[in-house]
């Protein structure tokens, strides 16, 4: 097993060479028909939604200029629905299946976290604009 390693105050993300283009596939495949190429909301198939997809490059804008790994991560798989609950805003658990590593969150506990998860979580760090000035879990 492969192993991601988490070092705080800011993330450090050591995983697979291929994540970011892994991460750039699963974004193509799984999000761009509704958030766009550029992840600003404008897909092909956000016409079609009640609520307008989220435009992705400003996440870290919106929080003071700070990366949420961890909220942007239980957004994608559904975990927490209730605090930032997305409208029309699918639950991936498809692509979300397959390989595990050991990702530490910042408390000191390791947990076993779908490798595709990350990669796309890394992927939208890279879309935003303006770049993030730090992280937080």
């Amino acid at each position: 097993m492969k192993r991601l390693l988490l070092a705080m105050p800011f993330l450090v993300v050591a995983c697979a060479p291929d994540t970011p283009s892994e991460g750039r596939r699963i974004y193509e495949d799984t999000c761009a028909s509704c958030h766009g190429p550029s992840g600003r909301g404008n897909g092909p198939a956000a016409r079609d939604q009640a609520r307008p997809p989220a435009d992705l490059t400003k996440i870290a804008a919106r929080r003071d200029g700070l990366w949420p790994m961890l909220e942007v991560m239980s957004i994608i798989d559904g975990y927490n629905r209730r605090a930032l609950p997305r409208e029309g805003m699918p639950v991936f658990g498809d692509f979300l299946e397959g390989e595990l590593v050991d990702f530490d969150s910042g408390n000191g506990r390791p947990a076993p976290t779908p490798v595709k998860l990350i990669a796309l979580v890394t992927y939208l760090e890279t879309l935003q604009d303006p770049p993030p000035t730090g992280q937080i879990p």
